[in-house]
């Protein structure tokens, strides 16, 4: 099936349906009672993470990660690295939030290992995972080589990532390839999420990969520039450029 074929069948349905609905007689019914009339509730103000001070993770585990998501992102020609973009600050703000609590998960057990699709099959909370991955993570480098991962160099962190990545590395408790696929779930949400959230400072993210932002209206772009490329400087939820 075409996603031509698709659309053309979903406005085939919309039509009859309005059709039905204007030439079949209405029926309905009074209820008396109720609260009153709903009255919508206006949304709490946006607020902006503060960067300036940490809520979870320590100046040490700031550090580890940092070092890392700057081997995963690092600052080139395209753009700033990761740590400059805020990648650090918006995981430590997710870590101190539902996110890192795990609020929307079911994390009671049992725990029965899953197939590799399924992910991972976990009791612990993200912010669990991270205060201990980070920990195996440093006694894991020390083993290999008597310094911490901020001390090594660019090839050896590179190096050493691999190894985390491929699970060539043994953590004792988490499994390091998986460790491995959360920080860099993790430090491309925080490149590519809205600045107000603390990463993507400027909207590096989105201007590297073309994304508009919190735009809601794209008329005069497709009326001026039909057949061309559009080239919109992205805007934040906070309203700014």
């Amino acid at each position: 099936m075409k996603r031509r074929d698709v659309i053309k069948g979903g406005l085939v349905l919309m039509a009859t349906s309005t059709l039905a609905s204007i030439y079949k007689p209405a029926y309905s019914k009074t209820y008396v009672g109720g609260s009153g009339a709903w009255r919508a509730t206006p949304p709490p103000p946006l607020s902006v993470v503060d960067g300036s001070r940490l809520v979870y993770l320590t100046a040490d585990e700031a550090r580890l990660v940092g070092a890392i998501f700057d081997v995963l992102i690092p600052a080139d020609e395209l753009g700033m690295g990761a740590t400059e973009a805020g990648c650090v600050t918006f995981l430590d703000h997710q870590l101190a939030g539902p996110y890192g609590t795990a609020a929307k998960d079911y994390k009671l057990g049992p725990v029965v290992e899953g197939l590799p699709q399924q992910g991972p099959q976990s009791i612990m909370t993200p912010a669990e995972i991270y205060r201990k991955g980070l920990a195996e993570f440093e006694q894991a480098v020390h083993a290999k080589f008597d310094k911490s991962f901020t001390d090594l160099s660019e090839e050896q962190k590179i190096a050493f990532l691999k190894s985390i990545e491929s699970g060539a590395i043994a953590f004792d408790t988490l499994k390091s390839d998986q460790f491995f696929v959360l920080l860099l779930q993790n430090v491309r949400e925080g490149y590519l999420a809205d600045p107000m959230y603390g990463g993507n400072r400027d909207m590096v993210g989105w201007k590297l990969v073309g994304f508009p932002g919190a735009i809601y209206d794209y008329r005069d772009w497709i009326v001026s520039k039909r057949g061309k490329k559009i080239d919109i400087h992205p805007i934040s939820l906070l309203g700014r450029a």
